[in-house]
């Protein structure tokens, strides 16, 4: 029992972090040093917290799937593509944004295959954590600061053209590198840069997050096989579970949010919690 509260609670965490650009994996990392499942094999942690996201791309699905789903089922849809023949079963604009999201996924998807271990040996850890965490927050307030009384070049997910959709992945391969990051938050940051205002580069990376979270999480599920304990398996669904309800909360509250306020009191944030990260992890490393 007290190892399925631990799930939900690692649930509640993703579910919160995912979305909102503060890095779940600076909290996950936290929350693992305070609460360690037990009973578990050695390589199920960094399974788990990667698996958990799928929770998260569920409540993407459900919250925008009018503006994700690329089939016209039904006849009023296919009047309004307004297309002939097997051509009008298409949504022709959500197949072209689905496009520029696997653009924007070519970065990341290349060099995660070929150097994901690397990545996780070299950077996975607490203190490279706290700087990522910490200098993506000083890029917030900059930004933010820069950005603040110009117009928006890309105002419509419409507007996002393929150069733009390549450019943001490769904002995202920076996430991808350096654990703590936060992959929304590097998005959001490399879309304000060029000119995407802040609703766009939101939804954006929301459908962004589907195929990336989508093959991040098989990755890691081939890698660590399929034998997994009653007991994992248990805490895996729990943990997915608690990860889909929470971001359907998360998900409604910040693009309500964004609608009004800027990014500045995540960057604040983040740097406060990076500090904490490396205190806590000096302090300890010492003791």
């Amino acid at each position: 029992m007290l190892e399925v509260i631990k799930a939900i609670i690692y649930g509640i965490v993703e579910g919160i972090t995912e979305w909102l650009p503060i890095s779940s994996t600076g909290h996950l990392i936290l929350v693992e040093q305070l609460i360690p499942f037990e009973g578990t094999s050695t390589k199920f942690f960094g399974m788990f917290e990667v698996v958990i996201q799928l929770g998260a791309i569920l409540a993407v699905v459900v919250l925008f799937w009018n503006q994700i789903w690329p089939f016209a089922l039904t006849k009023r849809e296919r009047e309004k593509e307004g297309g002939k023949g097997i051509m009008a079963w298409f949504k022709k604009d959500i197949w072209i944004l689905w496009f520029k999201i696997l653009v924007s996924c070519v970065p990341a998807a290349i060099i995660g295959v070929l150097f994901d271990d690397v990545f996780d040996e070299l950077f996975y850890n607490p203190p490279c954590v706290a700087i990522a965490l910490a200098v993506f927050g000083v890029a917030f307030i900059l930004i933010e600061n820069w950005n603040k009384g110009r117009n928006c070049k890309v105002t419509a997910l419409s507007q996002i053209t393929y150069q733009t959709a390549l450019l943001i992945g490769v904002f995202q391969l920076i996430a991808a590198v350096f654990p703590g990051t936060s992959r929304s938050g590097a998005t959001i940051v490399g879309a304000l840069l060029i000119g995407v205002s802040r609703t766009v580069a939101a939804e954006y990376t929301f459908f962004l997050a589907i195929p990336v979270m989508f093959g991040a999480s098989l990755l890691k599920v081939v890698d660590f096989g399929f034998a997994f304990t009653r007991l994992e398996l248990l805490l895996l669904v729990i943990g997915t579970a608690v990860s889909f309800v929470i971001s359907l909360f998360v998900l409604r509250f910040l693009m309500g949010y964004i609608k009004k306020h800027d990014f500045k009191v995540f960057g604040w944030y983040r740097i406060v919690l990076g500090i904490v990260v490396l205190l806590y992890f000096g302090v300890f490393a010492k003791a």
